[in-house]
């Protein structure tokens, strides 16, 4: 299968919905289609994110996607990016999907100047947690009742 990797415009965002819903399901929310169109057509709207979808000429939906949110720094005066989701549809989890997906959110941030990458993620999703390790983010011990771990990528 080959995987290829594309930003979405603000028309798009039809194609994410699906994962988007069952992304947070995922993180324990409660079902909610119409919440996850409203939220990816307001943040791309409003220019507040941008979303990479995987694909393949083999599959009539997408794979997985990854939604970033710029992060500005004061003291820099630059935008680094925060990783706010990245989802695989769990049929095609273990295919690489992920490491081209983050790949591509870490380029994307390198183009645009950025200092770092931000991510953070739930502290028993393991298999995510070795993705990020092998692409050098570093881990965050978390903060004492919060559920997740928080990784930077300087």
């Amino acid at each position: 299968m080959t995987i290829e990797v594309r930003k979405i415009d603000k028309t798009e965002y039809g194609q994410v919905v699906e994962m988007f819903n069952n992304y947070r399901i995922f993180y324990k929310q409660a079902s909610n289609l119409e919440l996850a169109q409203s939220y990816l057509k307001e943040r791309l709207a409003n220019n507040e994110a941008h979303i990479f979808i995987a694909f393949s000429k083999e599959e009539v939906q997408p794979l997985g996607f990854t939604l970033l949110y710029a992060k500005f720094s004061s003291v820099s005066a630059i935008r680094n990016w925060h990783i706010g989701d990245l989802y695989v549809n769990p049929q095609h989890r273990k295919l690489g999907i992920g490491n081209k997906l983050l790949e591509t959110a870490i380029n994307f941030a390198r183009q645009e100047n950025a200092v770092f990458v931000s991510l953070n993620t739930a502290l028993d999703n393991y298999g995510a947690q070795n993705l990020y390790e092998s692409f050098g983010f570093e881990k965050r011990e978390a903060t004492p009742g919060y559920l997740y771990y928080h990784y930077n990528l300087d």
